[in-house]
């Protein structure tokens, strides 16, 4: 039969239990660190994070709702496939000290335009053997060339064959990928000639129907085009002109 607990050694107990718990340790509390220390910025950095996520999670959300909107007849999103695409940056030592008239950033973005309508129209010539065969045949147009090609020597004669020809206007670009992007191809190209006259379609040898050339459409926007253009480059002859 067990003991019977007294009062006495009920009260003894309660003490050594006390006693105990105040004997336990302790955790310590946590101490944020301070600030400009390593510890600070890797707090930040976690926290940084965790908002860049959700911030990206509901970007992505946003962006799928969107595009749902646009399929079901809502307006699509405008920013287009060009627009995406980065624009290259020239360095200022590679752009060659040769390339004057040089067109600012405004008016390259009319003359790549020009270019992929000219390519479209099939009325540009791509390449230094293209361009020199064009001009020395007489024909009339803008030239483009490319500052950040190397050797400039490759391109250094083609500005006089311009000036020496008749109804030829010419201007630098600062870069080579650009001016190859928008003539169509997926290589740099060092310059281009946009023809002003539509080129002469032959007849097939064998008797058949000659493919079909660009619309009266595709033409006239050209014609607009490559006219806004060149007076423009006309009015690069002074630097104060040119502007980035």
């Amino acid at each position: 039969m067990a003991p019977e607990s007294t009062p006495k050694k009920e009260k003894k107990d309660k003490k050594r239990k006390s006693e105990a718990a105040d004997l336990a340790p302790v955790a310590p509390e946590p101490i944020a660190p301070a600030e400009g220390t390593a510890s600070a910025e890797a707090v930040a950095m976690e926290v940084d994070g965790e908002k860049a996520l959700k911030k990206q999670k509901k970007e992505k959300k946003e962006k799928r709702k969107s595009l749902a909107g646009g399929e079901g007849g809502g307006e699509a999103p405008a920013e287009t496939a060009d627009e995406k695409k980065s624009e290259f940056t020239v360095p200022l030592d590679a752009i060659s000290p040769i390339a004057s008239p040089l067109a600012g950033r405004k008016l390259s973005k009319k003359l790549f335009k020009t270019v992929k309508r000219a390519s479209k129209a099939r009325q540009l010539k791509r390449g230094v053997k293209e361009v020199v065969k064009a001009l020395r045949k007489g024909e009339k147009g803008l030239l483009l060339l490319a500052s950040n090609i190397t050797p400039v020597d490759v391109i250094s004669h083609l500005p006089l064959l311009a000036e020496e020809a008749v109804g030829v206007e010419y201007c630098w670009v600062l870069s080579k990928e650009e001016l190859g992007q928008a003539a169509g191809t997926k290589r740099a190209t060092s310059c281009v000639l946009i023809s002003s006259a539509p080129a002469k379609r032959p007849t097939p040898k064998d008797g058949s129907a000659a493919k079909a050339g660009p619309s009266a459409e595709d033409l006239a926007e050209l014609k607009s085009s490559l006219e806004e253009v060149v007076e423009e480059v006309k009015k690069l002859e002074s630097p104060a002109a040119i502007a980035f």
